[in-house]
């Protein structure tokens, strides 16, 4: 029973993490790894506090529309057709994200997650297939807060704890921002621009949806539940959605609404040792399209099919240690977007 109970909490913690920033598409953070850590380490059953740090790596380095991957070649082929379809280069993300929960008692738990982003992005621009060259390309990178979320988890509706849901918000505490496509204006607060090549040279502004933050309030809602099916092993099922409910990115010609998420997570635990307790999990995620005239509304959308194998090591009965390797394993894309083949993470959490 008490495994059950743990796992409950645990899921409760899961659904209480940031989806860090979609890097201007579906693929990147589809499913939070914060996710992962939460299954893997568990709440206390009674009062109590967690702090966790987190090391998310996404290297989005392959392009794919629809569900298979694209030369730069074949989609600056589009622009040479007379289209306008910018043609990525790589995104390279990492995430550090700082967690704090408290448990006043079995039934509830607060989690503050706060992520702090670093990126490096490069792209050839609205290329042509004779402008592919290491001159045409264009940089931009950051090192900045993004968006901290807040979620209260509530599982007291069963006697043993496995069922719960959750409820909070994610704020615009990441800068945020771009260009009004009519004027040239920056908008926002402190966006970031291109720092070389032809988009540096133009003082263009990097995409809104790659900025720190997305500039909008979200409501985010939840629920789980987690069963053990036999001796050593649990199995856990977990979904959020979360929707913009307010945007700081407003008026014409300079308007940004990030699309709506969905995740959907299921897997088992493996509990026969005290110490390491290895996990597989599958996620499904969707995104819908960002709206607006900063929105690149063509290349963010889809849905991703993940593979997620992990292990947790109790270095001590309060300290634990984390890593998880997530594979995509299917994709359905609308536009072309920037997909990472693998991504990695490793963090460490303790409970007082």
């Amino acid at each position: 029973m008490t495994r059950i109970i743990v796992a409950g909490a645990a899921a409760a913690a899961a659904a209480a993490t940031p989806l860090a920033a979609w890097a201007c598409a579906t693929c990147g953070c589809s499913l939070s790894s914060d996710i992962q850590a939460g299954y893997s380490t568990g709440y206390s059953t009674g009062s109590g506090w967690q702090v966790s740090l987190l090391d998310s790596y996404i290297d989005q380095s392959q392009l794919r529309t629809g569900s298979h991957a694209v030369s730069p070649a074949q989609v600056a082929a589009i622009n040479d057709a007379g289209g306008s379809q910018e043609v990525e280069r790589q995104t390279v993300n990492n995430y550090v994200t700082l967690g704090v929960g408290y448990s006043p008692n079995m039934n509830w738990n607060f989690n503050l997650q706060l992520p702090y982003i670093d990126r490096y992005h490069t792209t050839y621009g609205n290329a042509t297939t004779d402008q592919l060259a290491p001159s045409d390309v264009s940089k931009a990178s950051l090192d900045d807060i993004g968006d901290a979320k807040l979620i209260a988890s509530y599982q007291g509706l069963l006697p043993t704890h496995n069922l719960g849901v959750q409820l909070g918000v994610k704020l615009p505490t990441g800068n945020y921002g771009g260009q009004n496509t009519a004027t040239g204006a920056t908008v926002g607060r402190h966006p970031v621009f291109f720092s070389t090549g032809p988009n540096g040279a133009l003082g263009q502004a990097l995409d809104t949806a790659l900025q720190p933050g997305t500039g909008s309030t979200d409501i985010i809602v939840g629920a789980y539940y987690a069963q053990a099916v036999s001796q050593d092993f649990d199995a856990f099922v977990n979904g959020q959605f979360e929707v913009a409910v307010q945007e700081q990115l407003t008026g014409l010609n300079q308007n940004f609404r990030p699309g709506n998420l969905g995740n959907l997570s299921t897997g088992m635990r493996y509990m026969h040792s005290a110490t390491w307790t290895p996990q597989v999990q599958v996620d499904i995620s969707h995104k819908s399209p960002d709206q607006g005239a900063l929105a690149d509304d063509f290349d963010t959308a889809g849905t991703v099919v993940y593979l997620t194998p992990g292990v947790t090591v109790a270095v001590t009965p309060a300290a634990r240690i984390y890593g998880f390797v997530q594979v995509p394993v299917a994709s359905w894309l609308e536009g072309y977007q920037m997909f990472p083949r693998w991504t990695g993470n490793l963090g460490i959490s303790y409970a007082f």
